[in-house]
């Protein structure tokens, strides 16, 4: 699959609607030692990437600083589930103060009473923060609906 391709996936109205809601990303990236991790994780989805912030000196930084290969998933816990998975390259920037998307995707989380006192409490925590831009290479949507529908139809056939 090309970046297209994965890209019109993205762009289905399921898709749209697993981009854009609450719901949190399971990152996937490769530690230094060849062992999987996988980490929830805010982010945003912004000019046709997956953006995620984290603190400069986090453990992932360094390990997609070495392997920028990743998968993301974000899922559903509603019966049938929907799903997302997509593969890509992640690029990291580590910036100075708290980024503009970190804010953006902390929104999406953290009840509105309490966003004075949070965004206070991030501004002095980093000084410097990474900002991670995941380019997305392959993308699958399931939705099991869909998925089962079309299912039928071939066997009937």
């Amino acid at each position: 699959m090309n970046r297209e391709a994965a890209l019109q996936v993205l762009a289905t109205p399921l898709a749209q609607e697993l981009l854009h809601s609450e719901l949190l990303t399971r990152l996937a990236y490769v530690g230094p030692d060849g062992y999987p991790r996988v980490v929830p994780i805010g982010y945003i989805w912004k000019d046709g990437r997956f953006v995620v912030c984290t603190a400069w000196n986090a453990p992932k930084v360094k390990a997609l600083q070495s392997n920028p290969r990743v998968a993301l998933t974000i899922d559903t816990q509603t019966h049938p589930p929907h799903i997302l998975l997509v593969r890509g390259s992640a690029a990291v920037e580590v910036v100075d103060g708290v980024p503009d998307e970190y804010l953006e995707a902390s929104r999406r989380y953290v009840p509105r009473q309490q966003w004075s006192a949070f965004e206070t409490q991030v501004r002095g925590l980093y000084d410097r923060m990474a900002r991670i831009s995941i380019t997305a290479e392959w993308a699958k949507l399931i939705d099991f609906e869909t998925t089962l529908e079309l299912s039928s139809r071939r066997s009937a056939r």
